[in-house]
Order: structure tokens, then C-alpha cells, then sequence
């Protein structure tokens, strides 16, 4: 889509420059900030996808847009999804390509412009830190608008991303629970605050791993939000989803 160019080379050019001073080592495996967002993370997901009543693994359809080298697919992978449910998508061709030596020949991985994309009938459309690291407003719209159209009635979209700007990072910009509202104005939201804010999760770490979850009790330390946007299974159905938030 032509329209999306300038904002898709401007998105290609800023991670290639986080390539090269670094920045990806900042997420090894091997720091404990690292594994203990992650177990945390997994947990709350496992959590909305149990309030949401998913509970079929295998049988649930689920694209990601910008799987990058298909970590969070690996993940899903683990959890009982069948890699022919999966598909994944990814913008830049090295990230694609590294997904494809880790995958299984069965999960589907296509590359380019997610709005591009021709399939529907999920059940999730997933993103994870995706629109954090898109700075142009109608490229968000365009984007959230096609992601809508391919989730199935009953489905959902499943958002991860980070509510607040990064001041030491001019590439991205934090993405506050009342625009993903605004992004996707017809459906019922559910949201859990979730991840202790990085720059604190690194520095508390160093110490004791342990005190991930100490600190990350307090709600207000927490960053980013993970939110269920249900579409609605048939006319006059709300499909809101109750519990705590």
C-alpha cells in the first residue's frame, strides 16, 4: 500500500538502527529482568485467554503481525497451538528469514505490510510492541482497521505494548490504553496493567531476581498493558468478557 511507504521505510531504518548499536542484546535470555517479565507476562496471558474462553489450543486460528524471529510463536508452539493454525508476519526479510530456521514448515510466515495482508477468519489477531514502533497516527488506524477485519466474529485482537513514552528513545512512542480504545471503538476492552517498568526490572534484578515480583506488585510500576478486543459473535452481542481488571 503506497501510503504506508514513508512510515514502513522510516519503521525498517529505526530497528536496523537498534541492530547496530546493540540494543537487541538488552533482551537476552540470559538476564534475569528478561525471564522474569516473561514468566510474568505468560502467566497474565494464560489468564485472559482462560477469562476469554479460550481454551482449545490447538484448534485456534492466531496470526501475528510482526512475529520478528518468532519468539512469541514459539512460545504459542509450546502452549498446545498447531502450527497449521498459525501464521506469522513479519516487515523486515532478516527477522523473517530467522523465523523461518526456527519454525516448523507447517506454521505459514509471510512477509511485508501487514495491511497488505489477504486472510481472514481468526480467532487472535496478535501484536506485541508493534504499534509502540509505528510514530504516524493514520499508518496505527490503517493498521488496527485491517487487524479488525481479519479477526472472525467471536475472535479477538490480542494487544501487548507499552503505554508510556521512552524518553531516552525518540523510535518509538507509548501507545496509552485510550488509543487502543480509539483504535478499535466498537469493542469492549479488557485490560491488564502488566511488566514492571524496564529501566527499574533491570536495575532491581541486578540484585535479587526475586525482586521482580516484589516490585511489580505495585500497579503503578507497571508499563505496559495486555488487552483483549473481543469482536462481537453475532449482532446485539456485546461479547463483553467479566472479571476483574
Amino acid at each position: 500500500m503506497r501510503e504506508n511507504g514513508v512510515e514502513l521505510d522510516a519503521i525498517a531504518a529505526r530497528y536496523e538502527a537498534r541492530k547496530i548499536a546493540g540494543a537487541d542484546q538488552r533482551y537476552s535470555w540470559s538476564k534475569p529482568d528478561v525471564y522474569m517479565s516473561s514468566m510474568e507476562g505468560d502467566r497474565a496471558m494464560l489468564g485472559l485467554f482462560t477469562t476469554a474462553g479460550l481454551l482449545d489450543f490447538a484448534h485456534l486460528r492466531l496470526i501475528e503481525i510482526g512475529c520478528g524471529s518468532g519468539g512469541n510463536l514459539l512460545r504459542l508452539l509450546r502452549w498446545g497451538f498447531d502450527p497449521a493454525n498459525l501464521v506469522g508476519n513479519e516487515l523486515q526479510p532478516e527477522r523473517l528469514a530467522a523465523a523461518r530456521r526456527r519454525l516448523p514448515q507447517e506454521l505459514a510466515l509471510i512477509g511485508g505490510d501487514a495491511c497488505e495482508l489477504d486472510c481472514e477468519g481468526f480467532d487472535i489477531v496478535y501484536q506485541s510492541t508493534v504499534f509502540s514502533s509505528i510514530l504516524d497516527d493514520a499508518f496505527q488506524e490503517r493498521l488496527a482497521a485491517h487487524m479488525w477485519k481479519m479477526v472472525k466474529p467471536g475472535g479477538g485482537v490480542l494487544w501487548y505494548d507499552f503505554c508510556y513514552d521512552n524518553p531516552r528513545n525518540p523510535d518509538v512512542r507509548g501507545v496509552p490504553v485510550r488509543r487502543v480504545r480509539a483504535l478499535f471503538p466498537h469493542a469492549r476492552i479488557v485490560v491488564r496493567r502488566v511488566t514492571l517498568a524496564p529501566p527499574l526490572s533491570r536495575a532491581v534484578t541486578r540484585v535479587a531476581a526475586g525482586l521482580y515480583s516484589v516490585f511489580n506488585s505495585l500497579p503503578f510500576l507497571r508499563t505496559h498493558a495486555l488487552c483483549w478486543i473481543p469482536k462481537p459473535a453475532s449482532a446485539g452481542d456485546d461479547n463483553e468478557i467479566r472479571g476483574p481488571l
